[in-house]
């Protein structure tokens, strides 16, 4: 189901209710986190959302060490502990955005919500929008994708590790079958950036 938007105040993106005091000001630009498991298009959709904000884009597994990657590609989910360094860069770019009042997205898998918390989400400015889809849909897509880290074999235990975001997170859920371009012009209208 795509985000869909009531008129009138509250707004509710497919179930997370926002209400106005809670939607940032703006004057201040939001940091986007696009969330969800592997093979759910966060990279393709957050490179088109920033570009058509004309924002920056930054795709966690970036940040990732060269030890997290050597471990994921063997099919290792990683354990907290591994997580945690990889999560504190992750918070600090998000911190420094919101100080220099710079939008960015991000795209970063954040499955459980003490990541999310860790990455700001609930604060003023920071937005959440998960990419959430059928396991068979994921694994055609795991399955299909060249030069990514990630094998098939870990979906199982990412959608496992998942805990969707909760009504207080006020998520923008939006189905991945449609392509990048529908998905990205529903997170817009969702955001109130048409």
């Amino acid at each position: 189901m795509l985000a869909t938007i009531n008129p009138g105040s509250p707004r509710t993106y497919s179930g997370a209710s926002m209400s106005p005091s809670q939607a940032p000001p703006a004057s201040q630009p939001d940091v986007i986190i696009i969330m969800g498991v592997a093979g759910c298009g966060k990279t393709a959709v957050g490179k088109l959302l920033a570009e058509q904000l004309g924002i920056e884009f930054f795709d966690a597994d970036a940040f990732h060490s060269p030890e997290n990657v050597a471990i994921m590609r063997q099919g290792i989910p990683l354990d907290d502990e591994k997580r945690g360094p990889w999560l504190d860069t992750l918070a600090g770019l998000i911190d420094t955005a919101i100080a220099d009042r710079r939008g960015i997205v991000l795209a970063c898998s954040a499955l459980k919500r003490r990541y999310r918390s860790r990455l700001g989400v609930g604060k003023p400015h920071v937005r959440l929008v998960h990419l959430d889809g059928p396991e068979d849909l994921l694994r055609e897509r795991i399955e299909q994708r060249t030069g990514h880290f990630m094998p098939a074999s870990q979906l199982a235990s990412q959608c496992a590790l998942l805990e969707r975001p909760t009504v207080d997170e006020a998520a923008i859920i939006i189905d991945i079958a449609p392509p990048p371009e529908t998905i990205v012009r529903s997170i817009r209208e969702a955001l109130g950036q048409p």
